[in-house]
């Protein structure tokens, strides 16, 4: 029996043999591990998005080819978002896309002035030709828009990567851990590009770290070269035989990351001036400026249109126009920006994610978590039925109407079109009153409080978090140092964070060294744990990836003895004090455009519309007036010359539509301005912009709704004024 389990084992390790020299081919293996598994995941989704969808689809259906150098420069795009496309299904999916828009456009703008009663407009065909037309190279630019958007969110987090990976490298020197090091630490995408590297020599495609690593770098070599350099270093840093070149060259690679992105970011704020300007007089002060003339020229051309043709064409110019062109604009600003520092959104890590609801308390334990849609939907119905309550009111019963003691102050006016005397209820059009005209301003106020009800609450508490995790990592350094100092005397980790907890009491560094003591001391944990334990560790209380990274740093290397582990604190609290510094620069680079930025959507943007809104409901009423008076006085014959004057203008545009067509356009640009200015100044910090938001849609909407009321009341005054000493009506 012996003999046979020598033979059993001699045959199986002869047959290994010939496997390892090739004289029978090797079995193949599949590749799995957690973060690989993980990586697939969160990259190559089970289903295609709707872009890749609608790409795929007109390809089959078009399937038009494509330049070889465009479709070179549209695949590198493809290929960095791991986008399953083609460049010939881009190309025809936004030919097929200017097609349905021209069509749709053409026949809706036949039908739908006609089923109105009214003819239809040349204006609008051409609109819907040229729009189609413009939507061609725009669709076709999306791969660059989505290229960019990768690029600068992984270019917030390079300055961190190199950060981690140096970090790491100075305590343990082995390449392949400092990557999956900084890939746990990273916020996507950077931390699946670091997860292929690993995942690409794992998978044999390279035989070793460096070359998956060199393979990965060619894509940046021409959007950031500060970054290839100090990968480069840092892979220098392994053949260095004496320990204090090898750190002095970690400590280059650091250096190099953060100069390059500071010379990176003052030339892009030097360079941001003229495309600024631009974005500023296109999308606000020449808008504005026309808001003055246009009710003018409306009103000297409109007599044979109708007012929903009207206005159809304003919103078209306003709310679909003027928005695509200035956001189109801030995306081109946006993909110049370079790498920076930018912030993680913490909203996505567990156990904070119900921090995103109106969370209800009812009794001790027990809450009630909303969803911050319904209550925003809930404020948005209400707001617009009491906004379009004069509509309401005209449909059901089209002789209502409330007026004031004068006559002059009506909810609801409707007047007979312009040319004709008499007309029935149901002929009339309006609402021209100037109580409809303030009731229209809540359409616009439930829109923007609504929207920025939902960002805010859905942000409020998360941003609490992180600004104490902010206000953390400020006094983290300070705190790292004297935890390096505490263990260079040779004193165990539980207790030297007892003593600096007690020697930063009050700090919020302090706080946070309590709370581990308080783990170890009474609960009994390990130093690990008691950071680390998903239910009370210390860091559950400050979710950030910077004091997460260093407490790992600390736990490996103090199992090498606590002088290793202080020198490792001491050279991550240069680091952060690095880091920090470079963002205050860079904060200061961008400071005159932010700031003017900051100006215009909480103060001048909508300050200027609501005055010349209220300028706008005083011509309105000028013109009704005049427009009423010309119409008597040529009906009794007292005017002959006045039914030529009939001919010259209309009756106006009511200011209810207006006015709404107008609101929407400033909830537009507040939008498109804040999530710019954030983008400017942090990069792609979707909490950020969530916030901003929230804080902006709010204050800007309710300001120019008070100021375009106030106006309003004020100029119908006095054009109620002028017109009875003039006219006597």
């Amino acid at each position: 029996m012996q003999k046979d389990d020598y033979q059993q084992l001699l045959e199986k390790y002869k047959a290994k043999l010939k496997q390892e020299f090739g004289e029978t081919p090797a079995a193949q293996h599949q590749v799995s591990s957690q973060e690989y598994t993980q990586f697939k995941e969160e990259l190559y989704p089970a289903r295609y998005s709707w872009y890749e969808r609608s790409c795929n689809f007109a390809e089959k259906l078009l399937h038009l080819r494509v330049s070889p150098a465009n479709a070179v420069s549209m695949q590198k795009n493809l290929d960095l978002c791991h986008l399953n496309v083609s460049p010939s299904g881009v190309i025809s999916l936004s030919i097929l896309i200017a097609i349905i828009v021209i069509l749709i456009g053409s026949l809706s703008t036949f039908a739908i002035p006609i089923l109105l009663g009214a003819p239809p407009l040349l204006f609008l065909v051409i609109s819907s030709i040229i729009g189609g037309l413009l939507l061609i190279p725009a669709f076709q630019r999306i791969p660059d828009f989505m290229g960019n958007t990768w690029r600068m969110k992984a270019s917030n987090e390079m300055v961190q990567s190199v950060f981690y990976m140096v970090t790491y490298m100075r305590h343990t020197s082995n390449l392949e851990r400092a990557i999956e090091f900084a890939a746990d630490h990273l916020d996507p995408p950077l931390s699946l590009d670091f997860r292929k590297i690993l995942w690409d020599v794992e998978t044999q495609k390279y035989s070793n770290i460096r070359e998956s690593a060199n393979a990965y770098l060619d894509v940046w070599k021409d959007w950031n070269k500060e970054f290839v350099e100090a990968f480069h270093l840092i892979e220098s840093s392994l053949y260095e035989g004496s320990e204090d070149r090898r750190l002095t060259l970690l400590d280059k690679a650091l250096d190099v990351i953060l100069n390059g992105t500071y010379e990176n970011m003052l030339h892009y704020a030097h360079n941001l001036q003229a495309p600024m300007t631009m974005l500023h007089m296109l999308g606000i002060i020449l808008p504005i400026l026309g808001l003055v003339i246009l009710p003018l020229i409306v009103s000297f051309l409109s007599n044979d249109t109708s007012t929903v043709t009207t206005i159809a064409s304003i919103s078209l110019l306003y709310n679909i126009a003027l928005p695509i062109g200035v956001y189109y604009l801030g995306k081109n600003i946006l993909s110049q920006r370079p790498a920076g520092y930018g912030a993680s959104d913490i909203s996505e890590q567990p156990g904070l994610q119900t921090f995103r609801n109106v969370n209800i308390p009812l009794g001790k334990k027990l809450l009630i978590s909303v969803n911050p849609l319904y209550l925003s939907i809930m404020v948005l119905v209400v707001t617009l039925f009491i906004g379009f309550s004069p509509l309401l009111l005209h449909f059901f019963n089209p002789n209502f109407e409330i007026q004031g003691e004068s006559g002059n102050f009506k909810l609801m006016e409707y007047v007979c079109p312009a040319g004709i005397a008499q007309c029935s209820a149901e002929q009339k059009v309006g609402p021209y009153g100037i109580g409809a005209s303030i009731l229209s301003l809540v359409i616009v106020a439930g829109l923007g409080v609504s929207v920025g009800l939902y960002y805010s609450l859905r942000s409020k508490n998360i941003v609490k978090i992180r600004e104490n995790t902010r206000t953390l990592e400020e006094e983290f350094s300070s705190a790292l140092f004297q935890l390096g100092n505490r263990l260079a005397d040779g004193i165990p980790a539980e207790i030297a964070f007892a003593k600096v907890a007690k020697t930063m009491e009050g700090t919020t560094s302090g706080d946070f060294f309590n709370l581990v003591e308080k783990n170890i001391t009474r609960l009994g944990m390990g130093l690990e744990q008691s950071i680390f334990d998903p239910k009370v560790g210390a860091l559950t209380n400050f979710p950030s990836k910077v004091i997460e990274s260093s407490m790992k740093v600390l736990v490996e290397s103090i199992k090498k003895g606590p002088r290793i582990a202080a020198q490792a604190l001491l050279s991550m609290s240069r680091y952060i004090k690095e880091i920090h510094r470079v963002e205050e620069r860079l904060k200061d680079l961008m400071a005159d455009v932010i700031s003017s930025m900051k100006g215009q959507i909480k103060f001048l943007t909508p300050a200027i519309a609501g005055i010349v809104i209220g300028i706008t409901s005083m011509i309105s009423t000028i013109l009704t007036r005049l427009s009423a008076q010309l119409q008597q006085f040529s009906a009794s014959g007292s005017g002959s010359g006045f039914g030529d004057m009939l001919t010259l203008f209309g009756i106006g545009i009511p200011t209810f539509y207006f006015q709404i067509a107008v609101g929407i356009y400033i909830v537009q640009i507040t939008y498109i301005l804040t999530f710019l200015s954030n983008g400017i100044e942090n990069g792609a910090d979707k909490l950020g912009e969530r916030y901003e938001l929230g804080k902006n849609l709010i204050n800007s909407t309710l300001l120019y709704c008070f100021l375009a009321g106030t106006v309003i009341v004020l100029f119908s005054i006095f054009a109620s004024t002028i017109m009875q000493k003039t006219l006597g009506g």
